[in-house]
């Protein structure tokens, strides 16, 4: 499986979650209003990536502290969103999921993210 589609599942295993084109880039949306991940397939330079929605703090300290996976992206990186380089060999598919839902989690009003914990608890089998 090539990397879009690889990002297409995790983002579409969101509730409510929607793609279309934007920009000339699959773009994923909460009920097809707001964006919470982008593609990036040399958006704006040779590499591809995405573009995702990241909770205060969270763009700085990955950037940071690993930039051959992370970077800040154009247009948005000055409201915290986070570039994750996709033309890696080592894509950390687990680490990826995790930041599709924190995207989503920073998006999605409350009514979705308890959805998406309902959903997690039930494929787990744990308690509210």
């Amino acid at each position: 499986m090539d990397v879009l589609e690889r990002l297409r599942a995790l983002c579409l295993a969101m509730p409510e979650a929607t793609e279309r084109l934007s920009h000339g880039e699959p773009t994923w949306f909460v009920r097809d209003k707001k964006v919470f991940v982008m593609f990036a397939n040399q958006h704006h330079d040779d590499r591809v990536g995405l573009w995702c929605a990241a909770p205060p703090g969270v763009q700085e300290s990955l950037v940071a502290d690993d930039p051959e996976h992370f970077y800040r992206p154009p247009y948005v990186g000055h409201r915290g969103w986070l570039g994750v380089y996709l033309d890696v060999d080592d894509v950390d598919w687990d680490h990826l999921a995790d930041l599709v839902e924190n995207a989503f989690r920073q998006i999605a009003p409350k009514t979705l993210v308890a959805q998406l914990v309902d959903e997690r608890e039930r494929r787990l089998g744990e308690p509210r």
